[in-house]
């Protein structure tokens, strides 16, 4: 479960505080999909750098499992947030040194969770996302869409019950950009999470399940 009371969001400058996000509530649960679309400078970035506990709210509060994560000491935060909550990103952020099998494996690494088991998942993600015969490219080697691929995959790693997306296939021409789009709907039917997308994309947003709409820091779902 995943829920939002009242979150406002404000960042202080010399000269004024500027409120992103005003008072945005709502709730969702596991299976469900959420698209959240906007103008730019809207706050669809910001609100999804709370939920994936980047940052936290100025006031109200998020839940994740009937949980505040920002009752956490900042390890065990880190830690909630690498076992619960898997990101991507409009830009890969793979590591070029690594193979593609070392990149999906990465957030096993952080907590010394990594073994023979999670080696197995990485194995049967890679194969999901048709990127097998890859598996010891380094991402130099490997087209956008593929980059993207593996991506996901790494965010699957550690079965998170939620997954974020910002802007995912916003880099991505139209053919590549449905294929990562199928290919997250199809994951997220397998795995039963929670998806949560921001895009600038309307074709994107509509095979979601919800949509809300932000806009001057207020959130609605239309």
């Amino acid at each position: 479960m995943l829920s939002l009371s009242k979150v406002t969001k404000y960042f202080e400058t010399p000269r004024e505080t500027v409120q992103v996000l005003n008072a945005v509530s709502f709730s969702t649960s596991p299976g469900e999909s959420l698209a959240i679309t906007g103008p730019s400078g809207s706050g669809k970035s910001t609100l999804l750098h709370l939920i994936g506990t980047l940052d936290c709210p100025s006031t109200g509060q998020i839940e994740i499992d009937g949980m505040d994560p920002f009752d956490l000491a900042e390890p065990d935060l880190a830690a909630f947030r690498n076992r619960e909550i898997g990101f991507v990103f409009q830009d890969h952020h793979l590591l070029p040194q690594y193979s593609v099998m070392e990149n999906v494996l990465m957030p096993t690494l952080a907590f010394g969770t990594n073994n023979d088991k999670g080696e197995d998942r990485a194995r049967t993600l890679i194969n999901q996302v048709g990127l097998s015969h890859r598996i010891e490219h380094r991402p130099g080697e490997l087209s956008g869409g593929e980059r993207q691929r593996v991506a996901v995959a790494r965010a699957l790693i550690n079965d998170p019950g939620l997954l974020l997306c910002d802007e995912p296939t916003g880099s991505l021409d139209q053919a590549r950009a449905t294929e990562i789009s199928d290919l997250l709907f199809e994951l997220h039917g397998k795995a039963g999470n929670i998806l949560i997308a921001v895009t600038h994309s309307q074709s994107l947003a509509s095979r979601f399940g919800r949509h809300f709409e932000l806009e001057e820091g207020t959130c609605a779902e239309v």
